[in-house]
């Protein structure tokens, strides 16, 4: 049986083999493995291995020029596996990226240097997606593809016809993430990804036999790709199937049976070369049956010219490119320049601003999952590049706007996808779809599923992208569905990763403000934790100041001193308030403190967090595991919220049962005001 795509074209040329290209190969092979053996640490099996591979791409298909990184329309490298990013920095530096020197590879995974043990997004110039995690690469790939194809729909081929290629290995297909990502890609037939599979056979433990007996080309036909296996150290059938799969209608799985650690004596093909420097007696005896008598981190000048010209292949087609967009009418070209710098339309800030009002003169009993939908109904026709999604509970997420037309296989120009029942995927296909630019991500699903998406938000936060993910069913509040669906320790792990902004808004206007705040977050990833439960709307002194961009702020301040500060998130900021109230009938002040994001709290002047928070005693009220809570109470500070799991039962049963009520807060800041007292 021939596992070959049926409809992919016949070749119309015959790439000649040029003999240069095993001395490149071997200029890649050893700058990786040299730059280990000095680093004492590091995998060079992998680069020594898919050297072959990686030269005939950048050689005689990738489309990208070594003086503008940044460009548009360059094809996109993902090294899915990520371990072997010395195989990208040797490629870096011998196509002549500026920030990439020798100097750099020298000083392979040392203090400073732009040569990392595994690529960081925004740390390396001509590095497209931070990557070490396995199966991360490819599953970013896909929501890249997924961005071009869909700018390709809006803009043209003009602006917009590049391919994004992957390197993967074994560990990156047995990860379940790679299940969801080729399957999505599949199903949208995105046939400007091709994978090129590191089929080495060999894994940390040893063969790939000792776990696995996937027959992986089988797999992704399965899912829809064009599939077919090279000799992955021979560069004619290497090219010629590189050429065969850019014409196919569909992804693209190229499978390269290549020998890790290629050209090691007694190491290659063995796990033995995976993870460790060869040895100084070992890479000896590589270079002599590599015929390269070269010294470590020496390469010959016409070797390095040869190199240099292909990093420089691309710029005839850079400048015809940039010709094409100054040559656009000024309207199409700005439409296309805000699009990739993601830049929020005049019109947004005033649909935003007259839907605040409407709430605030409405003051609608709202989950907040609702109030959610309005922003978008608001919003999504004033933000092109909203690009929205759930995965599979667009109904329950409500993230569908009535503007918004779900993006199909072959039909790209929508601005809605439905990613299924895939959370870890499209976390993922967020991140590649924010890097590649064109679009502002967002996406849904249930807030306990946030565990499935982890990973991916993690890597979102490392690179500082611009991805929101609406996840909604926020607390014990949800009800019936019981403790596998309530989120009691969520809210305390995400907070807990850097650089990542945790929303979780108490009424309608915070989540219209939680929208504005996550929009124009451009260097974050932010989670906007939103209720099932219908909650009041508050009033303010004014409504159009966006208080969440403080990340606490004062909702309820008594008349005089206070006597405590009563601090809440979310659907518990209504408890407060309740609890205020009682605690004014027994003669004691109480403040409301409604502290939607603890991340942008964390950021206001000391002066202004001593404001809000007072001198007298804080209560802490979140549906949820106390997490990092106190270091907003202080010493005696006391935290009303869960302290285990959750219960199947209907929401107002569930936080009369949990001491989750205006009552109990209202005893523990007695409490905590008596104590004060006597102390």
């Amino acid at each position: 049986m021939t596992l070959q795509s049926a409809d992919a074209p016949a070749p119309t040329t015959t790439l000649a083999l040029q003999p240069s290209h095993i001395a490149m190969a071997n200029a890649v092979r050893f700058l990786a493995a040299d730059a280990v053996e000095k680093a004492k640490s590091g995998h060079p099996g992998m680069p020594m291995g898919m050297a072959d591979v990686a030269t005939v791409l950048f050689s005689r298909f990738l489309k990208f020029d070594a003086l503008d990184p940044h460009w548009p329309d360059r094809d996109r490298f993902v090294l899915s596996a990520g371990h072997g990013s010395m195989l990208l920095y040797a490629l870096l530096y011998l196509t002549g990226h500026e920030e990439m020197t020798l100097d750099e590879l020298k000083r392979f995974r040392q203090w400073g240097s732009k040569t990392p043990g595994h690529p960081e997004y925004g740390h390396t110039q001509g590095v497209e997606t931070t990557t070490g995690p396995l199966g991360q690469g490819i599953a970013t790939a896909v929501g890249m593809a997924l961005a071009e194809r869909m700018l390709n729909a809006r803009f043209g081929d003009a602006l917009v016809d590049h391919f994004t290629y992957v390197i993967a290995g074994d560990g990156c297909l047995m990860e379940g993430i790679s299940q969801e990502a080729i399957s999505l890609a599949g199903h949208l037939k995105l046939s400007h990804l091709i994978v090129l599979f590191d089929d080495n056979q060999i894994t940390i433990d040893g063969t790939t036999s000792l776990s696995n007996s996937d027959d992986q080309l089988i797999r992704f036909m399965a899912s829809g790709w064009s599939v077919r296996r090279v000799d992955g150290h021979d560069h004619e059938a290497i090219a010629q199937a590189i050429a065969d799969e850019r014409a196919s209608n569909r992804p693209s799985l190229i499978a390269c049976r290549t020998v890790i650690g290629y050209g090691a004596p007694t190491r290659q093909g063995t796990e033995k070369v995976h993870g460790a420097p060869l040895g100084r007696e070992e890479l000896a005896e590589a270079r002599e049956a590599l015929h390269w008598p070269h010294a470590p981190f020496e390469m010959p000048e016409d070797l390095l010219a040869r190199w240099r010209a292909v990093g420089a292949r691309g710029r005839i087609a850079r400048h015809s490119w940039m010709d094409r967009l100054e040559a656009l009418d000024e309207l199409e070209r700005d439409s296309f320049e805000d699009a990739l710098q993601g830049r929020l339309p005049s019109d947004y800030a005033e649909a935003l601003h007259a839907l605040v009002e409407h709430f605030a003169e409405e003051r609608p009993r709202l989950a907040t999952r609702q109030a959610s939908q309005r922003v978008l109904e608001a919003i999504a026709p004033a933000v092109p590049s909203l690009l929205g999604g759930s995965a599979d509970l667009t109904h329950s997420n409500l993230t569908l706007a009535r503007s918004q037309q779900p993006v199909r296989p072959d039909a790209y120009a929508g601005s809605y996808i439905h990613y299924g029942v895939r959370e870890h995927g499209m976390a993922a296909a967020m991140n590649g779809i924010a890097l590649h630019g064109g679009f502002i991500p967002y996406g849904g699903t249930f807030l306990a599923f946030s565990d499935y998406c982890r990973p991916s938000i993690r890597l979102a936060a490392l690179m500082g992208v611009r991805v929101i993910h609406v996840m909604t069913h926020d607390s014990i509040g949800l009800g019936e569905d019981g403790p596998t669906h309530q989120p009691v320790e969520h809210l305390a792990a995400l907070r807990a990763i850097p650089n990542l902004l945790v929303f979780r808004p108490a009424d309608a206007i915070e989540t219209a403000q939680a929208w504005d705040c996550a929009l124009r977050a451009t260097r974050h990833p932010s989670i906007l934790c939103l209720s099932r439960q219908a909650l009041p709307t508050f009033t303010r002194h004014s409504a159009t100041d966006n208080l969440v961009a403080h990340g606490a702020y004062v909702l309820v301040e008594p008349e005089g001193e206070r006597d405590a500060t009563l601090v809440a998130s979310g659907s518990e900021v209504a408890i407060a308030v309740e609890a205020a109230a009682q605690l004014g009938q027994r003669g004691l002040r109480a403040a409301v403190v409604s502290a939607p994001c603890f991340e942008l709290f964390a950021k206001q002047p000391i002066a202004y967090r001593a404001e809000v928070l007072g001198q007298v005693p804080r209560i802490g009220i979140e549906a949820a595991i106390e997490g990092a809570w106190a270091r907003w109470l202080g010493d005696d500070g006391t935290f009303v919220g869960m302290s285990g799991f959750g219960a199947s039962a209907p929401a107002s049963e569930l936080y009369a049962q949990f001491g989750i009520t205006a009552d109990a807060v209202a005893t523990a800041a007695e409490q905590a005001i008596a104590r004060r007292q006597t102390a």
